[in-house]
């Protein structure tokens, strides 16, 4: 009983998507189905010669082509989901930061950097994540504790963050480091020399 219902429902289903006459042309060169009369050379295609697959029969798609009507586009894909980013107004704070006179050369210059980093982000640059900026709010408040290696390694926490959301950043911020490592191995052997450390020329 089942069987003899499936098949009586795939026939309908058969019948429903080849109902139609269906034309095979011949147009530049090339064949193509169409559902009216040919314009040029052409003929009506018998209905038992258009029967595929019993698979095939009931896809949307097979049907398209045999009648010559282009196939239904693809539902889009969802759209990449985009950076999370801080807003305008911890923006604002944070160039305010950047720019008070109580921090040192290197705090100041990391929270300059956070500043660019966020601009990027809203940019399109890099795909950062609302967890990743926790970390560098993190970093930006350890610029003003007390101990220099904690204030390092927050940065060295914010920067690695960095380089994994933004390959780009990463990069400039390997070329800084490798330009520090260097000034600071031409201000050692200068000192070893007996010179004055602030007159040794950057790389």
């Amino acid at each position: 009983m089942k069987r003899a219902l499936w098949g009586l429902g795939l026939g309908l289903a058969l019948s429903g998507a080849w109902a139609q006459q269906v034309w095979k042309c011949e147009a530049e060169g090339k064949v193509v189905f169409s559902d009216k009369p040919c314009p040029q050379a052409g003929r009506p295609v018998a209905e038992r010669s258009l029967r595929p697959n019993v698979v095939d029969a009931i896809k949307p798609e097979v049907v398209d082509a045999a009648m010559g009507r282009a196939a239904a586009s693809a539902p889009a894909a969802a759209p990449s989901p985009g950076n999370a980013c801080p807003g305008d107004g911890e923006l604002r704070g944070m160039q305010t930061r950047a720019n008070s006179t109580t921090l040192g050369d290197a705090e100041r210059q990391f929270l300059q950097d956070e500043v660019r980093r966020v601009r990027q982000c809203r940019s399109g640059q890099g795909r950062y994540r609302e967890a990743d900026w926790d970390i560098s709010r993190e970093a930006q408040a350890a610029q003003t504790q007390i101990g220099e290696r904690a204030r390092q390694d927050a940065r060295l926490r914010a920067e690695a963050m960095h380089s994994a959301a933004d390959p780009d950043e990463g990069d400039r911020i390997a070329r800084r480091r490798i330009a520090e490592e260097r000034l600071a191995r031409r201000q050692q052997q200068a000192v070893l020399r007996g010179q004055n450390p602030a007159s040794t020329p950057l790389p």
